[in-house]
């Protein structure tokens, strides 16, 4: 044979296992016979339409493998809705097995809600077995007799299924049970009756039916740690006092001013006296010179007038000197 005749049977050969390598790989053959062997109702045709809608085979016919197995009776159809949906099959397959083998009412609509609405279905059906411990932060409040108290406390929830789509979750009971602690401690008379009876707080927040409208179902309400905080009333009471003693001394700074600008303005009245007295005094000398001009005044009169007037200075003198000496023995008295 020459080479004429082989390169054209080896082109077709060379097609044909291209064509054969593409066919393989659209239409999962090895899928398809697992799912046979398995003893799943997947035909091969219904693999071919996978692909044409873009959805993954193994996604479906795995977990559809893995839920027959278990005894569950799922149909494809609904398997890859979900899937489309935007779902995880295998984790929704999961929860329904071990619902199943929990004993556990699940459908599968049931199981598929909770997965598109964000929550895990197969850790709330392992909730639901098993329950979880949710420890809450330190929560600190204040008793009547104005002793700060602090407590912790530990929350043990399962799962309530019916409840997950559409239920608040723990954000929403460690805030309650938080609501709860204060309410309890805030009204004790005192924080002894706290320290003595942590269970109080327990019995309390139980009875309020905090789990209504969450996701979980309350168990119980341990008291983890409780412990004395500091004296917020003693506290209050000097920060009032420091308050009151603050607004007493700017009244009196507030009067000392007034009292200061009152005695300026006495000072400015005197001042301004004391300018007419001098003003007026200016003029006398010049009203006697005129009225001994004019005749109005003798010269014995105007005589008599400064004998008055050296009088009177003496006499101021005399008074002053006498106040200085009596302030000068009410020193030595009080030395």
């Amino acid at each position: 044979m020459t080479i004429e005749g082989i390169i054209p049977i080896l082109a077709l050969v060379v097609v044909i296992v291209i064509f054969l390598a593409v066919l393989f790989s659209f239409i999962p053959v090895g899928l398809w016979i697992s799912a046979l062997a398995a003893r799943v109702p997947v035909g091969i045709f219904s693999l071919i339409g996978m692909r044409l809608r873009r959805v993954i085979p193994a996604r479906i016919v795995a977990p559809l493998i893995k839920a027959t197995k278990a005894g569950l009776d799922l149909a494809v159809n609904k398997l890859e809705g979900h899937f489309l949906a935007g779902g995880n099959v295998d984790r929704v397959v999961n929860a329904l097995i071990a619902a199943q083998r929990a004993e556990i009412p699940l459908q599968f609509e049931r199981a598929a809600a909770i997965d598109l609405a964000g929550r895990d279905v197969l850790e709330a059906v392992q909730m639901s077995v098993n329950p979880k411990v949710i420890e809450t932060p330190v929560v600190a409040a204040v008793a009547k007799d104005g002793i700060e108290v602090k407590a912790r406390a530990k929350v043990t929830v399962r799962a309530n299924i019916d409840r997950l789509v559409g239920g608040a979750g723990e954000e929403t009971i460690i805030a309650r049970v938080g609501e709860g602690i204060v309410t309890t401690i805030g009204s004790s008379d005192n924080h002894k009756v706290v320290l003595e009876n942590p269970d109080k707080i327990s019995n309390t927040v139980l009875n309020k039916g905090l789990d209504s409208g969450t996701a979980y179902e309350i168990l119980s309400i341990d008291v983890a740690d409780v412990d004395v905080g500091k004296n917020i009333g003693a506290q209050l009471q000097t920060d009032q006092a420091e308050a009151d003693k603050r607004i007493a001394q700017a009244k009196a700074e507030e009067r000392r001013a007034m009292a200061v600008a009152k005695e300026q303005e006495m000072i400015a009245s005197v001042q301004e006296m004391k300018a007419k007295v001098t003003e007026a005094e200016a003029e006398v000398p010049r009203a006697l010179s005129q009225a001994l001009r004019e005749g109005n005044l003798g010269v014995m009169d105007y005589y008599q007038l400064k004998n008055v007037m050296a009088d009177t200075d003496m006499r101021q003198s005399i008074s002053k000197l006498g106040r200085e000496e009596q302030a000068e023995e009410d020193e030595e008295d009080q030395s």
